[in-house]
């Protein structure tokens, strides 16, 4: 694929798959679409990267840790309360966050004192609504070990360097998986089901919105 073609505000048009895919998935059209953000957005970055895979090693970080949330949203659609599948879908959301957190810091640095405000806020979320109601020690350390992941990954993604656009593009996207597992740990551990409706929608977006930022990033390369 030319440069041409790579330097072209056309390559957004890719986001219409995924956008596709969310509503369809939002309809209760099945798995199948409820993956396709993340499921597109591997495809999307094996376009825009197909000639030069081996040298982008951040980028196929990104693209594991899609297929990471793939499979642990299949685990979490599927767990129908068993403590055992929420565990599972737990530790493949771990490991997506593990690629997102090294994309970050191999296209920067982490930003510390955010960070560590950050996972203070959080450890205190955690040690004051979520510890009083998880019964299975194995899932505790779970939720325990992925909430400090999640604080991490954002951090990271707030120190990016490059493009504002790329950068704040990539934040939201980190920020609103957060965003989601937090409202998810509300309805898990605390039976909290007011903002339920919100899980789904952002985090879709969020992989909406970490492509936009790669692509972004490809045409300012």
């Amino acid at each position: 694929m030319n440069n041409h073609f790579m330097n072209s505000k056309w390559l957004y048009a890719f986001l219409l798959a995924p956008v596709i895919s969310a509503v369809l998935a939002l309809l209760h059209f099945g798995f199948v679409f409820k993956s396709g953000t993340a499921g597109f957005g591997i495809v999307i970055l094996l376009i825009l990267y197909f000639d030069r895979l081996k040298q982008a090693k951040d980028v196929l970080l990104i693209m594991a840790a899609f297929l990471f949330s793939i499979v642990g949203d299949w685990f979490l659609s599927n767990m129908n309360g068993d403590a055992g599948m929420f565990i599972f879908g737990i530790v493949f959301f771990f490991f997506a966050h593990i690629g997102y957190f090294l994309f970050a810091l191999m296209n920067g640095r982490m930003k510390r004192i955010f960070t560590f405000i950050l996972l203070a806020g959080y450890l205190l979320f955690f040690a004051m609504k979520l510890y009083p109601n998880i019964d299975n020690t194995t899932l505790m350390w779970s939720a325990l070990i992925y909430l400090v992941i999640s604080c991490l990954s954002l951090g990271a993604a707030v120190g990016l360097r490059g493009s504002p656009v790329a950068k704040w593009a990539y934040v939201f996207g980190i920020f609103l998986i957060l965003f989601s597992d937090t409202i998810i740990a509300y309805k898990e551990f605390v039976g909290y089901n007011e903002l339920n409706y919100l899980i789904l929608p952002t985090y879709y977006l969020a992989h909406i919105a970490i492509v936009f930022s790669i692509i972004k990033k490809r045409i300012t390369e």
